[in-house]
């Protein structure tokens, strides 16, 4: 295992949804359900169902995309949702 991949993938997905919406969905559920182990086993399965996608997904793009390209274009989607947001129109 190379521990640098790891590491900087974890420091960027800890960070990245430290506080997002499926924090605040798990905080509702759990709260209403009163069974947090329940809606913990739950949320760890949805997110790592989610995540094999994506990586799966990831690593068939990059054999016929360089990395590069989806880096410039993960970029610009960003903008232009900030850009839409900022606007109004999302």
């Amino acid at each position: 295992m190379d521990w640098k991949v790891f590491l900087a993938a974890f420091g960027a997905i800890f960070l990245a949804e430290l506080g997002d919406k499926t924090q605040m969905a798990n905080l509702c559920l759990s709260a209403k359900s009163k069974s947090w182990l329940t809606v913990f086993v739950a949320s760890v399965a949805a997110f790592a169902v989610v995540t094999l996608i994506t990586v799966s997904l990831g690593n068939i793009l990059g054999k016929y995309i360089h990395p590069g390209y989806v880096k410039y274009a993960s970029a610009v989607i960003f903008i232009a949702i900030g850009a839409l947001m900022l606007m109004g129109k999302i």
